[in-house]
């Protein structure tokens, strides 16, 4: 990777990461001017656990950051035409949730056209899949299962949004990684220049993000956060700036295993799948009599390991990495089975005491 490589890539970063904490404090006052505030409440099954009023206009200035160093760093395209149209569908559509809260039918309308936007008029498709000695080519259902994959990133991210830093230090690690991995591959193109603006901008967030927050991402900033993971694996998929599609799902493996927890909790209490609760994985860490902060930090670095498996596995050794994240992927479920992510272990044991009866 040559010099001025390098030099592109750390001028990517700080003048993302400078503007965005920048401008937060106008995005914060902004927020309060239009009501796009977090007001805490007390009723059972709201995620956020804060006690005071908190703008939550964050991801807006995320977008504002990314749009700038595009500008600067970008090349116009009809591919990259597509993610702006998409993403300001998702900004727009978040705004006005963090305003008014939307119904989760309207927000998906919302994320489906995004989506759409991305796939049909750019061109991302996820056509074929290869990954540890499979290969899968999707024919004419690609195009459904690419936007599916859209807006499964999308509420991935929005899903794990419950504490100060969480999102934002989730997205960090993952566009790190990625960037790291196509850097050393040497494959530079649209897809790692999107990763390392918007490692820069969620990096300028998290200094207003980190606990305590001053400010929150809002379903804006979460939702911006996860349109861009899943077009960045799109896009490095590609351009085979990855050997594997599934890399990219194993850095994020809390996010995806806590929504399809939550699904399935959710299932067994016939929930609906948008119905908020108390029982996500944060949550359980939290119960755990971990600290705010050391609750964050913990799924830092789980997702720091499957993002050290994920670069081993590219570069180094395959047989290596498939070990490295069976060890992880047991370490998490046995967390898993010691908490109250899937069911509640107190209502059960009193159901087996009724059966017993």
């Amino acid at each position: 990777m040559g010099e001025n490589i390098i030099t592109r890539i750390f001028l990517m970063i700080l003048i993302t990461f400078i503007l965005v904490a920048f401008i937060m404090p106008f995005i914060k006052k902004l927020a309060f001017h239009i009501g796009a505030l977090d007001v805490p409440r007390d009723e059972e099954g709201h995620r956020h656990i804060h006690k005071k009023t908190t703008p939550k206009l964050g991801g807006l200035a995320i977008f504002i950051g990314f749009l700038f160093s595009y500008m600067l760093f970008g090349e116009p395209s009809s591919t990259m035409n597509s993610i702006l149209i998409g993403s300001f569908i998702i900004i727009l559509t978040g705004i006005i949730d963090d305003i008014n809260s939307l119904k989760a039918s309207a927000k998906f309308i919302g994320q489906l056209i995004a989506a759409s936007v991305v796939t049909f008029y750019g061109g991302i498709i996820l056509q074929d899949i290869s990954a540890f000695g499979f290969y899968v080519d999707f024919g004419v259902l690609a195009y459904p299962i690419t936007v599916l994959f859209i807006v499964a990133c999308i509420n991935c991210l929005n899903l794990i949004d419950g504490l100060d830093g969480l999102a934002g230090g989730i997205s960090a690690i993952y566009y790190l990684t990625i960037g790291i991995i196509a850097a050393i591959m040497g494959n530079i193109g649209l897809d790692v220049t999107l990763t390392f603006i918007m490692f820069g901008a969620t990096l300028g967030f998290l200094v207003h993000n980190f606990h305590p927050a001053t400010i929150f991402a809002g379903d804006s900033g979460s939702m911006f956060m996860g349109f861009m993971v899943s077009i960045i694996a799109l896009l490095g998929f590609k351009n085979v700036t990855l050997t594997s599609f599934i890399i990219p799902l194993l850095i994020l493996a809390i996010p995806i295993l806590d929504t399809f927890f939550a699904i399935v909790r959710r299932r067994l209490k016939g929930e609906s799948f948008a119905t908020p609760d108390k029982s996500h994985i944060h949550h359980q860490f939290l119960n755990m009599h971990l600290s705010y902060r050391g609750a964050v930090l913990l799924i830092y670095a789980i997702q720091i390991l499957f993002a050290i498996a994920s670069i081993v596995y590219v570069l180094q050794d395959r047989t290596l990495g498939y070990i490295l994240y069976t060890i992880l992927v047991i370490i998490v479920m046995l967390l898993v089975l010691k908490t109250d992510v899937v069911f509640d272990h107190k209502k059960l044991e009193e159901k087996f005491k009724t059966i017993k009866k």
